[in-house]
C-alpha cells in the first residue's frame, strides 16, 4: 500500500484522492479551510463532484504536517497562484528525495516558472541540499469524469523515467490510462497555455459563431503553443499527444471547463471579472496571461490569439472588433517558413 498526501481539496484533488484510494492507496488531503475538511469528513461528498462519494479511507487534515510527512508521493493540487505559498508551508516536513506530482497547471508571471521549478525553488528555500523528484501529471483530464470512473488518459512527466514510471502505476487502473514523457517543461507549458485558447473558443462561442470558428481557434491556437514550446527548447511531439492537442480539444469544447465557460460568458457580453464570479471557480486561462505575455516577448514568438484574449481580458476590447482584427491579419502561409516536400501518388 502506497500512501499519498494531496494539498488541495477543490474537485481535482478530491477526485483524485478517491481514484488513489480506490487503487488501494492510504490517502491524506489537506486543506487550508477547516469548514471544508469538516464538510468532506462527514457527508463523503463534494458539492461540485455530483454522484461521487468519498472513500471513508481517505483522511481530510487542516493540519499540512499530515499530509507530508511519512508519504510516498505528495500531490499539489491547489489553484497556481496558491501553489508557491503552499510549498513554503510544505517545506518543512518535506523529506530528501521525496516524489512529488503537480496536478494543476499555470507558469508564475514573476519568475516564469512552471510549477514544478516553482515548488523545487521554494522548497530549496528552506533546505538548499534537498533533491526532489518532480513530476507533472497533466493531460485532458475534468475531474467530473474521473470522479464517476469514465475512461480517461493522462500524462506523468518527469526527466527520470523510473520516477515517471512509478507514478504511473501509482494512478493507472482500469479507468485511468497514463503514458509517461520526459518532456516536463512541454508537459506544463501546454498545460497553462491550453486554457488561454479555451477562453478563446468560448468567447468564439458567445458570440454566436460556430464550429468552424472553434476549430480554427483550437487549431491555430495549439501551432501557437508549439512555435513557443519549441523556442524554449521543447518536444515538438509533446504538443501532438495528450497533454498538448489532447488538453486543448477537451479544455475548448466540455461543458465541464471552467475557462471555455468564462469565455462563453465573457462573449455574452460580461466583464472578465464578473464571468469568473458567475462560473464561481479559479479561471486559470486569466491567471496564465501576463506569463504567456512575458514569454512571448522574451522568446520573440508572436502569438495572435493569446494575444487577443489578452487584449479583451486585460485591455478592455471588444470581443467582436478582435475577432475582425485577426480575420484581418496580414495572408499566411499555415506551414512553417521552411521548404517542404511533398511526395503524391497518382
Amino acid at each position: 500500500m502506497y500512501r499519498a498526501g494531496i494539498l488541495g481539496a477543490g474537485t481535482w484533488g478530491t477526485a483524485l484522492a478517491r481514484l488513489l484510494s480506490v487503487n488501494g492507496s492510504e490517502v491524506t488531503v489537506w486543506s487550508a479551510l477547516e469548514n471544508e475538511v469538516a464538510e468532506y469528513s462527514r457527508t463523503r461528498r463534494h458539492p461540485n463532484l455530483k454522484g461521487m462519494i468519498i472513500p471513508q479511507a481517505v483522511v481530510f487534515t487542516s493540519d499540512i504536517k499530515d499530509a507530508c510527512i511519512n508519504k510516498d508521493i505528495i500531490i499539489f493540487a491547489v489553484p497556481s497562484v496558491y501553489t508557491r505559498a503552499t510549498a513554503k508551508s510544505a517545506a518543512p516536513f518535506i523529506k530528501d528525495g521525496q516524489i512529488i506530482v503537480d496536478v494543476a497547471k499555470g507558469i508564475e508571471p514573476e519568475t516564469l516558472m512552471t510549477l514544478t521549478e516553482l515548488i523545487q525553488d521554494e522548497v530549496s528555500k528552506y533546505n538548499s541540499d534537498i533533491r526532489l523528484r518532480m513530476v507533472a501529471l497533466s493531460g485532458p483530464t475534468h475531474a467530473e469524469e474521473v470522479a464517476l470512473d469514465l475512461p480517461t488518459t493522462i500524462v506523468s512527466a518527469c526527466e527520470d523515467m523510473e520516477t515517471a514510471e512509478f507514478v504511473q502505476d501509482i494512478f493507472m487502473n482500469t479507468c485511468m490510462r497514463v503514458y509517461t514523457n520526459p518532456d516536463v517543461k512541454g508537459v506544463e507549458l501546454c498545460g497553462a497555455m491550453k486554457n488561454i485558447v479555451a477562453l478563446a473558443a468560448g468567447i468564439s462561442n458567445g458570440l454566436g459563431y460556430g464550429d468552424n470558428a472553434r476549430a480554427a481557434l483550437i487549431t491555430r491556437g495549439m501551432a501557437e503553443i508549439k512555435r513557443l514550446g519549441v523556442k524554449m527548447g521543447c518536444m515538438e511531439r509533446t504538443f501532438n499527444g495528450l497533454a498538448g492537442i489532447g488538453d486543448l480539444i477537451v479544455t475548448a469544447t466540455s461543458v465541464h471547463s471552467r475557462n471555455n465557460r468564462a469565455g462563453l460568458l465573457i462573449g455574452k457580453g460580461l466583464s472578465p471579472a464578473e464571468a469568473v464570479k458567475e462560473v464561481g471557480m479559479v479561471v486559470e486561462g486569466m491567471n496564465a496571461l501576463p506569463a504567456a505575455m512575458k514569454l512571448s516577448r522574451l522568446y520573440e514568438v508572436e502569438l495572435p490569439i493569446i494575444e487577443a484574449v489578452n487584449q479583451i481580458v486585460n485591455e478592455g476590447a471588444s470581443p467582436s472588433e478582435i475577432v475582425l482584427k485577426l480575420m484581418q491579419r496580414v495572408k499566411k502561409n499555415e506551414l512553417s517558413h521552411q521548404a517542404v516536400d511533398y511526395d503524391i501518388d497518382m
